[in-house]
């Protein structure tokens, strides 16, 4: 189905974290963070892996000591040209070292590295690297005089501290960074983010911080970040959950798919089903999702259990099914199979890859050089 309206995105400076574009009208950035021991390089490996193949397009690791620094160089090499976030605090030496260990981008609080010698050093590791930086602000740590003027974390209170680090960073003539502005609560994110907006023209990074489990934490960060990419506000996004790495990044790409701003596998439009179905609706979506979780080319897969919004549903999708004796399989708007319960998951799956592998195809095709024969 078409999207009926069109984000208008906020118009921004551009850095490159890896390979990857951040800002300046580039695709949203998904991010994760491993929850690994950093030093545990094989775990951190795998869960990095893991995460990229369900479609992480940077991740950060922590980076608290040398140990970890060192570390961090043996993950780098392993994981090649996936872009990886070195975050650092406190040791400013451990920003050196992840700089020299192939750091993508460093993730700082300029206020918390030392006094202005060592940040001086940080960010002229950065320039000799050609590395960005990203200032975190969080609500739990913010400064002390700052907690005072203000009596409680809110939003003017992050982004005068926001605006501090920013401060010290342009005073050392840098401008390649990226600023979040993180709370667990929802509104105060927002307002955050949105006051931040109109001050600079950096990418913003945003996400919910400490937002949950993979339930309470999926809702409020799509709340709270749906809220500002409707506004066109953010260039990459990290939702922040007590769960598995992999599951963030799947909650991140459904955000940005149900607000039509990236496309990435299967978008699969289901019914949540009722007496009227004629096939166990939620057994199939599960069993389809576990399936064709491997894909990563877009398509809409419609599986809805009745006639009643069944035939609509199936139309507007690239397949559908719509129940019935037996169900009724569209594709391209066209019904043009039909599939009894038990053999009604295989078909579709089986549907689904032909489509996706013609499609494929095709393009192949149509990219490939011209013959001597299609060139007269």
């Amino acid at each position: 189905m078409s999207s009926h309206h069109q984000i208008q995105r906020r118009i921004s400076r551009q850095i490159r974290v890896g390979r990857v574009a951040v800002g300046g009208g580039a695709p949203i950035s998904v991010q994760t963070m491993t929850n690994t021991n950093t030093e545990d390089v094989a775990a951190t490996v795998a869960q990095v892996q893991a995460a990229v193949k369900a479609g992480a397009d940077i991740v950060r690791i922590s980076v608290p000591t040398l140990a970890a620094a060192k570390a961090f160089r043996e993950i780098k090499q392993q994981v090649g040209a996936v872009p990886l976030v070195a975050d650092i605090h406190f040791n400013y030496r451990c920003g050196l070292a992840a700089a020299e260990a192939g750091a993508d981008c460093l993730r700082i609080n300029p206020g918390n590295i030392g006094n202005d010698q060592k940040v001086s050093e940080v960010v002229a590791c950065a320039r000799h690297h050609g590395i960005p930086i990203r200032i975190g602000v969080n609500a739990g740590s913010l400064e002390a005089d700052l907690q005072e003027k203000y009596g409680e974390p809110n939003a003017d209170a992050l982004v005068e501290s926001a605006l501090r680090h920013v401060e010290i960073l342009k005073r050392h003539n840098f401008e390649d960074f990226k600023v979040s502005l993180k709370a667990s609560e929802i509104f105060l994110t927002v307002f955050a983010y949105q006051k931040l907006a109109r001050l600079i023209d950096q990418p913003l990074h945003l996400g919910i911080t400490e937002a949950g489990g993979l339930r309470s934490g999926a809702v409020k960060s799509s709340i709270g970040l749906g809220m500002l990419l409707a506004e066109g506000i953010g260039d990459t996004i990290r939702v922040s959950l007590a769960a598995d790495p992999v599951e963030e990044v799947k909650v991140g790409w459904d955000i940005l798919k149900s607000l039509h701003l990236r496309s990435r596998g299967i978008n699969m439009v289901a019914c949540p089903s009722c007496s009227r179905q004629n096939f166990d609706v939620i057994k199939a979506v599960a069993e389809l999702e576990a399936r064709l979780e491997d894909l990563d080319e877009p398509l809409d897969l419609a599986v809805i259990g009745c006639v009643v919004n069944g035939p609509g549903e199936a139309r507007e999708a690239a397949i559908g099914v719509a129940g019935g004796y037996p169900n009724s399989i569209y594709i391209d708007g066209k019904i043009q199979h039909k599939a009894h319960n038990h053999e009604l998951v295989d078909v579709l799956e089986k549907l689904v890859r032909e489509k996706i592998a013609l499609r494929l195809a095709q393009r192949a095709s149509d990219d490939s050089p011209l013959t001597p024969h299609a060139s007269r």
